[in-house]
């Protein structure tokens, strides 16, 4: 059975102006996600700004979510880390925390080869035997690409590690991954872009960085697929074309604590090195957001 099936959010981590994770606002921003029919948050991902939270601040959002959510909808915690020490440690909590599924980016800047990946996933998989593993590839940010086979031997072979989040861009080297598989792995999307092309190759969702400001339409557009309505499911995708263009304008996730800005929620700043968007790209991004029939706070 499937972690979750649908649309999954890549939370952004709201903060305080002086930089201090804005929990009021977090309880905030999942129960609009609950209501909007999101199917389940992912919190301290990449797009939740992991890299530059301190150990304690990223355990605590997990620990926050996990109690706050109460689950109404399954909670996957990003853990991972470029050292499997590390990640080991915050899996652990997070599983301890009553997480339903760790969410395990690989390796950054180390490049590991294929054999030090299945080290890496094994290691961490063996330290929480009862706690499901998502993989997840995104060598555009991490220097390091999971390939097919070394996806397949890792779901075949670890009794908890079930499931992959594809952010490769690679349909084909998807397509490959689900074949050498052999119905073993569970995938997820990793770019709003290609849910509707890698639901196809088998794939249970997506976890969505549009989810933070279209939570419904990007849970509806999986549901339709899921149900056999592909033309619905294929318009909602290409109306959001546009906008997930402008949400991946600039590195992620500037763009999406703009929009999140822009149409009020109040999120706040950015940690850096990233820092706020090109007035530019905030103005077409702003167009975009009108366009696709969300509301900016002026209107």
């Amino acid at each position: 059975m499937a972690i979750f099936t649908g649309a999954g959010v890549a939370i952004v981590t709201p903060m305080h102006e002086d930089g201090r994770v804005n929990y009021e606002k977090l309880e905030e921003m999942l129960e609009f996600q609950i209501a909007n029919g999101t199917d389940a948050v992912i919190i301290c991902g990449t797009t939740g700004e992991s890299s530059t939270l301190t150990h304690g601040e990223h355990l605590q959002a997990i620990h926050f979510t996990i109690e706050k959510v109460a689950k109404r909808i399954p909670v996957i915690a990003g853990t991972g880390s470029n050292s499997t020490e590390t990640a080991i440690m915050m899996s652990k909590e997070a599983a301890s925390y009553g997480a339903d599924a760790v969410l395990l980016v690989t390796p950054y800047y180390n490049k590991a080869t294929q054999k030090g990946l299945i080290a890496h996933y094994t290691a961490i998989a063996n330290e929480i035997p009862d706690t499901p593993i998502i993989m997840y590839n995104v060598p555009s940010r991490t220097g390091c690409n999971i390939q097919p086979a070394t996806a397949a031997y890792l779901a075949k072979n670890v009794k908890n590690i079930v499931g992959i989040k594809e952010a490769c861009g690679d349909l084909s080297q998807i397509a490959k991954m689900m074949s050498l598989a052999e119905g073993q792995i569970e995938l997820y999307s990793g770019n709003d872009d290609q849910v509707l092309p890698i639901l196809s190759l088998g794939g249970q969702g997506v976890i969505s960085v549009l989810s933070n400001i279209a939570p419904r339409q990007t849970h509806d557009m999986v549901a339709k697929f899921l149900a056999g309505d592909h033309e619905g499911a294929a318009k909602i995708q290409l109306d959001a074309i546009p906008l997930i263009n402008a949400l991946f304008s600039e590195v992620n996730p500037i763009p999406v604590k703009a929009a999140m800005n822009l149409m009020g929620m109040n999120v706040g700043p950015l940690r850096m090195p990233l820092t706020e968007m090109e007035e530019g790209n905030k103005a077409v991004l702003a167009r975009a957001i009108k366009d696709f029939g969300l509301k900016l706070a002026e209107e």
